[in-house]
């Protein structure tokens, strides 16, 4: 079950994650970076362009003043060979030009309306004309070159007066609402452009950003899952790149951290077992000695009491001696019993027991033991029913399913009341069998039940002391099935006990 405060803290750092999210950030220096840019740039235009458009008009202007200078000095001006130049540097540089000569007659010019531009020269040299304001940019011997405003018509132009080397007198003249109009468009455009310069970056930052930030973001939740030692998830890259690199390492890393821990889990378990191990054996060995202690007891005590009546010679009589060796050897007989089957439950308990598989007819091994008991049956008065003329051959240790089948038998005998009847009988279930043993008397107190394969436990400790019984019978019947990996157990009927344990069938 997820602990809800982890819940919390995972999407805590989610939402941190997204406001502090490689995508957003990378985003925001491109589009900063895109978006000053063209700020800059538009700026710079709306600032220094029209004032870099009239420089490079003044030097137009000058540079042309120049070619047609050395060309009235070679005196080539008037000539033919000259129409081509000076027809490109009057389109060129959107210049009307006109050349006269000292009394007046025309030279070249650049327009038609050669009138109306010798009025503006004339305007210019004398200043006779009204609503405009002039101011000179630059003045030389030969030339001087002014920035001319038409307030009435709104209109501005650079004009050039000057004399040229063949003594004939200059007029150039260029329009700047034309380098006003071309820098606006120009700014209009680099504002439409940054424009779509700034969406194009948004929307490509954003694909690359993603695209760089999804395997980041998958190594963050496979970094996570490692926090939470679940170490199945892996990065799948195709190592072309550094996050890809990573990716491997980190894959590497969870390979190396989970057999580490499995190692670490695999120690810890064996620890864990040695420990219990030791518990339990420190548990049994006290058990053991408390109940061999107390079983003890009384046998040694009985052994006890008639030797001395033998020492002390309280009866004189052959028969009372006869008696008195014989109770002490019986007891002597109870006790060595009791300790051959403690060493075999030892062995079984602690695994110290080889168990020989073998196929065997249980049958037959049922009835040799009913032949053994035959003289107790008789003696107790007591019937036994084992109709089986078949064969039934399992799997398991021949000579410790024989100790099973006798304790069952002892334990029956010993408790058969009423009728005094003993049934032994085959159940069969598929790939097992199962073996009954049945004895009418009182059924086993269900507080007694779960009890009954714990050793040295008697529900009964007076029938059980009197016919010599030391309450291991069931708990080796107990560890012999535990060795098998089969099951036994008990059942309660209104008129007697039944005791089961299930042997293997299958030949493979």
């Amino acid at each position: 079950m997820i602990n809800p405060k982890e819940n919390i803290k995972v999407r805590d750092i989610r939402n941190k994650q997204v406001k502090h999210s490689l995508t957003l950030q990378y985003t925001g220096t491109i589009l900063g970076m895109v978006a000053g840019t063209v700020l800059l740039c538009w700026f710079l235009n709306n600032t220094f362009l029209e004032d870099y458009y009239i420089y490079n008009k003044q030097n137009a202007m000058l540079e042309g003043f120049s070619t047609i200078d050395a060309k009235s000095a070679a005196g080539i001006l008037d000539s033919a060979g000259f129409d081509v130049g000076f027809e490109k540097i009057c389109e060129n540089g959107n210049i009307a030009i006109l050349i006269i000569s000292a009394d007046g007659t025309v030279i070249r010019t650049s327009v038609n309306d050669t009138e109306s531009l010798r009025i503006q020269f004339m305007d210019v040299l004398f200043s006779s004309s009204k609503g405009t304001s002039t101011e000179l940019l630059e003045k030389t011997n030969n030339y001087f070159l002014l920035r001319q405003v038409d307030t009435r018509h709104k209109s501005e132009y650079l004009v050039l007066c000057g004399t040229l080397a063949d003594g004939n007198v200059i007029f150039m003249r260029t329009a700047l609402e034309s380098i006003r109009e071309s820098a606006g468009i120009s700014n209009r455009l680099l504002s439409y452009i940054g424009i779509a310069a700034v969406i194009l970056s948004v929307v490509i930052s954003i694909f690359v950003s993603r695209k760089i930030a999804r395997p980041i973001l998958e190594l963050t939740e496979i970094s996570r899952r490692m926090t939470n030692l679940d170490f199945n998830a892996k990065y799948n890259g195709k190592g072309e790149n550094e996050i890809d690199l990573l990716g491997e390492h980190i894959n590497q890393m969870s390979e190396t951290l989970k057999s580490t821990i499995s190692e670490l889990k695999s120690a810890n378990n064996e620890l864990q077992m040695d420990i219990e191990k030791k518990t339990k054996i420190d548990e049994m060995r006290k058990d053991f000695l408390s109940n061999v202690s107390h079983e003890l007891k009384t046998p040694l005590a009985l052994i006890q009491g008639y030797a001395e009546g033998l020492q002390e010679c309280i009866n004189d009589d052959e028969e009372s001696r006869n008696f008195y060796c014989e109770v002490i050897m019986d007891e002597t007989d109870k006790m060595n019993q009791m300790v051959k089957k403690l060493l075999t439950l030892n062995q079984l308990e602690f695994g110290n027991d080889t168990v020989a598989m073998e196929r065997f007819d249980l049958t037959e091994l049922i009835r040799g033991v009913i032949q053994a008991s035959s003289i107790l049956l008789k003696q107790n008065g007591i019937s036994l029913t084992f109709n089986t003329d078949m064969p039934m051959y399992v799997w398991a240790d021949e000579f410790k399913v024989e100790e099973v089948v006798t304790n069952y038998l002892s334990n029956a005998i010993h408790h058969t009341d009423f009728e005094k009847r003993i049934d032994i009988k085959y159940t069969q279930n598929g790939d097992y069998v199962r073996v009954s043993v049945f004895n009418t008397g009182k059924p086993i107190p269900a507080e007694d039940i779960g009890n009954i394969w714990v050793k040295f436990y008697k529900v009964d400790k007076a029938r059980t002391r009197e016919y010599g019984g030391s309450g291991i019978g069931l708990s080796i019947v107990k560890a012999i099935m535990d060795s098998f990996h089969r099951e036994c157990g008990v059942i309660n009927h209104t008129d007697g006990v039944e005791f089961w344990f299930e042997l293997d069938t299958k030949n493979n």
